[in-house]
């Protein structure tokens, strides 16, 4: 386990996009709102995320190549790849640069529940210093261009963020028994859209391809294939119980009128003491700041494999995508702009691309001329196939809800 733990990396890179501002979010007010019993929806997303980035992870460390670059190099007929190409691009790149000001956002929430609200006047326009901040440390980091240096910064994050929702779940002393119950399913027609909410915050598109590209950046034969998929599941596992503490969080506080987890730090002030609220605020920052990170580096990636670049994390091209995402998101977040039709827009695309992608995944990974003797097994395609029908749901649902 010990040597496994050093290769601790690209699981990790996707265990901290998953837990966004977004997922915080969810799992706080499912928590407020059903209390324990929805745990067992995080359990089937954490089964269902291990799966498709387990296969996205293999097709990288055996074709060396991301998932763009498969999909660019599987689908022969242009019309196809074209229409391949263009859903991803407008689902990841689009998407991503839609989301980016909600990620910085949710880092500034948590400084604003420790530090207060910093504001500047510039041009009789109001704006959030925080939001600065954080779109420069984002920058910054991904400036540096180094793998090995992005990795070590977001491994210190993750236990930085992890340390503080698990804390804060002992700190507000939750009922172990009705914890254990919350794994078995019931009632599941009351808490339905909490259900969906659960699965599609940590079931998304993006990380498909973030892994893809970092297994091959990390790992470059095929012997290390054991590592990275035992690297992934310890990762996806302790942001599937980082989630679960949020929740947990969330329903043994007690509250009522929640609406985000800032609320819930502020609510806990009271019974618990600023300690709990410090720690839910420091969790809800480097929330915020890892997303902040990997959904510009997500869009750089999904770029590189669509229009076929030879290019690294240094490369001037690569940097001005992700520079592009890291900008519009701290121009929309320090002003308080809500680009409502551009996340709409990515809603629907991002809808229709997990199902569109998790199908591609699943055919890719069953040809024997891209992974030869590591094709799927049979056992690997029963599950797939489960995980395709919670997709192509999950896609539905979304897009019916947009529209």
């Amino acid at each position: 386990m010990k040597n496994y733990l050093k290769e601790l990396g690209p699981g990790v890179l996707v265990s901290a996009a998953f837990i966004g501002p977004g997922t915080v979010t969810a799992c706080t007010l499912a928590g407020v709102n059903f209390g324990y019993s929805l745990l067992w929806a995080l359990l089937l997303s954490i089964f269902s995320c291990i799966v498709l980035q387990e296969m996205a992870a293999r097709l990288g460390v055996v074709s060396q190549k991301g998932l763009s670059d498969n999909i660019r190099a599987e689908l022969k007929k242009p019309v196809w790849r074209f229409l391949a190409l263009a859903l991803i691009f407008s689902a990841i790149v689009i998407g991503n640069a839609a989301y980016e000001a909600g990620n910085i956002t949710g880092a500034v929430l948590g400084l604003q529940a420790v530090f207060g609200e910093q504001q500047i006047s510039l041009f009789n326009f109001d704006i959030n210093l925080w939001s600065l901040a954080v779109g420069a440390t984002a920058f910054a980091i991904l400036w540096i261009g180094n793998y090995k240096v992005l990795e070590k910064i977001f491994i210190a994050l993750v236990i930085l963020m992890s340390l503080a929702f698990i804390i804060t779940a002992f700190v507000v002393k939750p009922d172990i028994t009705e914890i254990l119950n919350g794994f078995i399913p019931n009632n599941i027609s009351t808490g339905i859209l909490g259900v969906i909410a659960l699965i599609g915050t940590t079931v998304v598109p993006y990380n498909l391809f973030l892994h893809a590209s970092l297994v091959s950046e990390k790992w470059k034969e095929k012997k290390y294939l054991k590592t990275a998929k035992i690297e992934l599941i310890i990762a996806i596992v302790l942001g599937g119980i980082v989630s679960m503490a949020i929740l947990v969080c969330g329903a043994a506080s007690g509250l009522d009128g929640v609406n985000n987890a800032v609320d819930l730090a502020e609510g806990l002030k009271p019974v618990f003491g600023d300690f709990a609220s410090w720690f839910m605020a420091i969790g809800l920052l480097a929330a915020g700041i890892t997303s902040s990170i990997t959904a510009p580096l997500a869009a750089a990636y999904v770029v590189k494999g669509c229009l076929g670049w030879q290019t690294n994390l240094k490369s001037g091209k690569f940097k001005a995508v992700w520079a592009f995402v890291v900008i519009l998101g701290v121009f929309c977040s320090s002003l308080k702009i809500q680009p409502i039709q551009l996340i709409q827009f990515a809603q629907i695309a991002n809808g229709i691309l997990l199902p569109v992608i998790a199908i591609f995944l699943f055919w890719v990974v069953n040809k024997t001329s891209v992974l030869g003797n590591y094709k799927n097994t049979l056992t690997q395609n029963i599950f797939g196939f489960i995980v395709i029908a919670i997709a192509v749901f999950l896609g539905a649902k979304s897009i019916y809800t947009v529209l």
